[in-house]
């Protein structure tokens, strides 16, 4: 019965979510700020693909805007050089990023801790390097123009409406599929692993297949945030997937909650919505963003919804406590 009335509550905040992120367009006034919620679904998107390969199986990476780079980069070149289809190039993409994953994940996530966080951020220096200067492919510095948007029959998604239920319906897709993942046999070996390793090969868990096919899966979903960006934007630049991206997925996974697909939205909410109020401060906005990790590791280590639901069980102790108060009294 407990199992089954969880169940049901999870059902209903989604569905509440998911009504809310429909609704979002009509409060919202002018195309500007459409645009900027365009973008919480793109790092949305992103957020949740480092949250279940660090918040659920606990690996770090600090090479992830090289998935999102390759995917917007193989979407971009297939679409404008050699004239497929957005929809066939995305998929071709996030095949493609998977495979990679899937190849380099086998010697890579042998390592742990800081070995592993280096090991990424070398791969995502050296993709980096390689937008930059394959310039016959990728344009180099000066970047793709040129990049069509995605297109349904008639339809096409050339305005930031249109975009804004493109991009919000697949990261609702996504979201559910890694809510459901977490909740299932293989989410409960993540934690396991992410727990204690040793622990999890002790109780028959395959670790090293589980790490690869995460990181695969993660790679997947990175691929296809950078496909919707590229056919969104109509135009990529090698500065928009460097490491400074990297370490700001990073920091939206880690202020909106490790392990909680909720919390990579928030933490991507935030992380997206803020600048555009920080651009008063022009570079002085990292000591904002330095400030808030500082703070959340030492008043919320779990994140925003962990901190968010101490608050809400901590407020309904003290509303018991009243109550039966009064009912004494």
């Amino acid at each position: 019965m407990a199992a089954r009335s969880k169940e049901k509550r999870e059902i209903i905040i989604f569905l509440i979510f998911v009504i809310a992120v429909l609704v979002i367009p009509l409060f919202l006034t002018g195309s500007y700020l459409i645009n900027v919620f365009v973008f919480v679904g793109i790092n949305t998107l992103l957020a949740v693909a480092l949250n279940l390969l660090l918040g659920y199986a606990g690996q770090i990476s600090l090479g992830h805007a090289a998935f999102f780079g390759l995917g917007a980069y193989i979407s971009g070149i297939l679409t404008t050089r050699f004239g497929l289809d957005p929809w066939f190039a995305l998929v071709i993409a996030a095949l493609a990023n998977g495979m990679l994953a899937f190849i380099i994940g086998f010697p890579i996530l042998k390592l742990k801790g800081h070995y592993l966080a280096m090991a990424t951020l070398g791969f995502g220096i050296i993709m980096f390097i390689i937008f930059n200067e394959t310039v016959s492919i990728t344009g180099g510095p000066s970047g793709l123009p040129g990049i069509p948007n995605i297109q349904i029959g008639p339809l096409i998604f050339d305005s930031d409406l249109r975009n804004y239920y493109l991009i919000w319906i697949i990261t609702l897709a996504v979201m559910l599929l890694s809510i459901n993942l977490s909740q299932s046999r293989i989410g409960r070996a993540l934690r396991a692993i992410h727990d204690s390793e040793v622990a999890a090969r002790v109780m028959g868990v395959n670790a090293r297949i589980l790490k690869v096919q995460i990181f695969t899966v993660s790679a997947l979903i990175s691929a296809l945030a950078g496909s919707l960006y590229a056919h969104t934007m109509t135009f990529i630049a090698p500065a928009s997937f460097g490491f400074n991206f990297s370490v700001e997925l990073l920091t939206m996974v880690i202020i909106g909650g490790l392990g909680s697909i909720y919390g990579s939205f928030l933490g991507a909410a935030i992380l997206t919505v803020l600048p555009e109020f920080l651009r008063v401060l022009q570079d002085f906005d990292i000591i904002v963003y330095g400030l808030m990790l500082i703070v959340m590791t030492m008043y919320m280590p779990g994140g925003l919804i962990s901190g968010l639901q101490q608050i809400i069980e901590y407020a309904g102790r003290k509303m018991r406590q009243k109550g039966g108060a009064d009912a004494a009294g």
